[in-house]
């Protein structure tokens, strides 16, 4: 049983300075939104809670894009590599392997283990080799191209991993969706309300992880290491280390959204490592705000819903909307709009607060 000091650290931990993340109030308001989210399904229908799947499965890339880039300042491009690798890593392991026993839980886990792996050997390479600013961006984003590029091709008879065909640009189909061994026989996790209470789940454990990450000794140093680099070095830190952490858990957050997002559809191309899709996690993230984790949550939701929203008219209105909402975010918010939007409206209360005492 946890003692009391622990459970205090760990609260202390969760609270942290965060833009939106402060007193009470926020984890009142925190509970009251992961219960609405939990009763949600009950009044929706079955198309409606797939969808908001769908959303759910892209959060975790955003959220480990935050620790990378918001709090560590190393700009990726690479979070769609790893979501892909991982993706298709899932599909190899459940064509071969099936989906009894609990077979499914077992190849997301070795599929984040590859991603992972992956990962922490482009990251030491990377920040090892000292690589920084735009040129670490660059890097990342060749990666993902060629990555991308080279599944593409990948269409001929030749190109199988076991019972597994790659199928180059027509992409891979047929891996089983998640499924969880249960006594009665395995529960199959269909875009329904049992996979959309898993994703609920997973979401609200890994925000809460991150919370208490960044907000420890760790995310402390990885915000020293953001705002000037060699000022911590200088105080001891080993920064390579410190970077490569954050690097290889967000890009094992990105390759959970990889696996989600293929377990939910049974399908997976090489268009999702492609420019387009590496550019839009940072829309999300830049629009939301990227230094706070809250923030990113709600403005990759908020995005997400637009971008599908615009689709209906045409993918072009709404990669174009995309955007001009990132040019708009870099010249008018830099912050990001929320916490814009946070720090106006939090001004003008304090504001009327003052003028009130004063009258």
């Amino acid at each position: 049983m946890a003692s009391p000091s622990s459970i205090a650290k760990s609260l202390k931990l969760l609270e942290g300075p965060q833009t939106l993340g402060k007193g009470r109030g926020f984890w009142s308001g925190f509970i009251l939104v992961v219960a609405a989210a939990c009763i949600y399904p009950l009044f929706a229908d079955g198309y409606d809670v797939g969808n908001n799947v769908y959303f759910f499965n892209w959060t975790f890339m955003a959220l480990g894009l935050s620790l990378i880039w918001g709090y560590g300042g190393a700009l990726s491009f690479g979070q769609t590599a790893f979501f892909g690798v991982a993706g298709y890593a899932y599909g190899v392991l459940t064509i071969n392997l099936g989906d009894a026993y609990g077979l499914t839980l077992v190849s997301l886990v070795a599929a984040v283990a590859i991603s992972s792996l992956l990962a922490a050997v482009l990251g030491y390479f990377l920040f090892f080799g000292r690589i920084s600013g735009v040129f670490l961006g660059i890097v990342t984003l060749s990666v993902t191209l060629v990555l991308e590029r080279f599944m593409a091709q990948t269409a001929g008879p030749e190109w199988h991993i076991g019972s597994a065909r790659l199928n180059g640009f027509n992409g891979m189909g047929g891996m089983p969706s998640l499924t969880i061994p249960w006594p009665g026989g395995d529960i199959a996790l269909f875009p329904d309300v049992t996979l959309y209470y898993l994703t609920l789940g997973l979401l609200v454990l890994v925000y809460l992880g991150l919370r208490m990450l960044v907000n420890s000794r760790f995310g402390n140093v990885l915000v020293a290491i953001r705002e000037n680099p060699l000022r911590a070095e200088m105080l001891g830190y080993d920064i390579r280390k410190y970077q490569l952490g954050a690097f290889v858990i967000g890009s094992a957050l990105a390759a959970l959204s990889g696996i989600l997002y293929t377990s939910w559809g049974n399908y997976i191309t090489p268009s999702s490592m492609g420019m387009t899709a590496a550019a839009l996690p940072i829309v999300w993230v830049a629009v939301g705000g990227r230094s706070d984790l809250t923030t990113t949550l709600l403005g990759t939701l908020l995005v997400l819903s637009g971008f599908q929203a615009l689709t209906i008219h045409g993918s072009q209105y709404a990669l174009v909307a995309m955007g001009v909402l990132l040019v708009a975010t870099v010249l008018l918010a830099p912050t990001g709009i929320i916490i814009a939007l946070g720090s106006l409206v939090s001004g003008r209360l304090k504001r009327r607060k003052t003028a009130r005492e004063m009258s």
